[in-house]
């Protein structure tokens, strides 16, 4: 029998939303560096955004800035804090992939659905308003005061939503941010959006789609 969950619980950024820090990187720094010291230079942007929000909530401004700075003394470039708000200043410009918006449409029309993001309220709904579909909730990393990959957001999201894990699905493109963690907190519907972003990791029990198109079929709609 097909699993019906109580809500579709969704990451945004990079998920549903097309989160260009890679371009908004080689906006500011193809000039400065070759296309193979581009590639690392994105890689260790990605790596230290982590790293920052595994500690205590600071805005996502500071986020994006300590990260910045931290890649650029990695690699040699120097750092502006105006480059650091110019990419923070682009997120809620960011539109969904091509595949979000009939996607969720459908699926909306038989179950609630629901994000959890690493966001701040002011910059969120402007990208949420393009995704084409009804939101029930949607909870952020400042409503909640933390990020994932931590705990704290999904434990969160339970008592908002008044439910437990075993009454949602949890659909991401990301391991290391979503689903490992939902893992560990017993979510046993779990959906992976293979964008490309991070290696198949079996182990973690889940189904892949290759897009959103493919999850109403996971549901049987």
């Amino acid at each position: 029998m097909t699993f019906r969950p109580k809500f579709v619980t969704f990451d945004c950024y990079g998920t549903l939303i097309n989160f260009d820090m890679a371009g908004a990187a080689r906006r500011i720094y193809q000039d400065q560096l070759a296309p193979d010291l581009m590639q690392a230079f994105i890689r260790s942007f990605s790596a230290f955004r982590l790293d920052e929000v595994l500690g205590a909530w600071k805005p996502y401004a500071e986020v994006v800035h300590n990260a910045l700075e931290r890649t650029c003394r990695r690699h040699g470039i120097p750092f502006r804090p105006e480059d650091a708000e110019r990419i923070y200043n682009e997120v809620p410009t960011w539109g969904p992939h091509p595949d979000v918006p009939a996607g969720l449409a459908r699926l909306a029309q038989h179950i609630p659905l629901v994000i959890l993001s690493n966001a701040m309220n002011c910059q969120i709904m402007s990208n949420v308003e393009k995704l084409g579909a009804p939101f029930h909730r949607v909870i952020t990393a400042e409503e909640v005061g933390s990020y994932k990959p931590q705990m704290n957001g999904f434990e969160r999201m339970f008592e908002i939503l008044d439910c437990g894990p075993q009454d949602v699905t949890h659909v991401s493109s990301s391991f290391r941010y979503d689903l490992m963690t939902a893992h560990d907190l017993n979510i046993t519907s779990k959906v992976w959006v293979n964008r490309g972003h991070e290696p198949a990791n079996p182990f973690y029990g889940y189904t892949e789609i290759a897009d959103i198109g493919g999850l109403p079929g996971v549901f049987g709609l």
